[in-house]
């Protein structure tokens, strides 16, 4: 590809290209070393768009903050079905106890890390 890269002027358009790649190349061949990356991102792609799908909706969330409350929201949702979770049960588990959860064991209500029922019996 570099060889081919100097051939090109810098304006062509395969020059760009080839630029572009070349300078994200770890992160394009990082699939190739570690087996849980995917070569695309269409599970991520599919899991937004019923936020894209909503947009104009959920246009009115009352301020900066409630935006950012609602963004949030919809990444852990769509996280918890990414993981094959249901998120209104994850979500019902998980507020029932997180007040009594130790602080420095959040991670554990993680969707990638809960199981139903796991975050009552952690809290007891």
């Amino acid at each position: 590809m570099r060889e081919q890269l100097a051939k090109l002027s810098r304006g062509h358009d395969l020059a760009k290209a080839f630029n572009y790649i070349l300078k994200r190349w770890a992160s394009f061949t990082l699939f190739l070393e570690d087996g849980r990356v995917c070569l695309s991102n269409n599970a991520a792609e599919r899991g937004l768009r019923g936020i894209a799908l909503g947009r104009k909706a959920w246009l009115f969330c009352g301020s900066d903050r409630g935006g950012r409350r609602a963004a949030s929201m919809y990444s852990l949702i769509v996280t918890a079905k990414m993981n094959g979770i249901d998120p209104q049960a994850w979500l019902t588990d998980i507020l029932a106890c997180i007040a009594a959860h130790p602080a420095h064991r959040l991670d554990e209500l993680l969707p990638w890390n809960w199981t139903p029922g796991s975050a009552e019996a952690v809290a007891a």
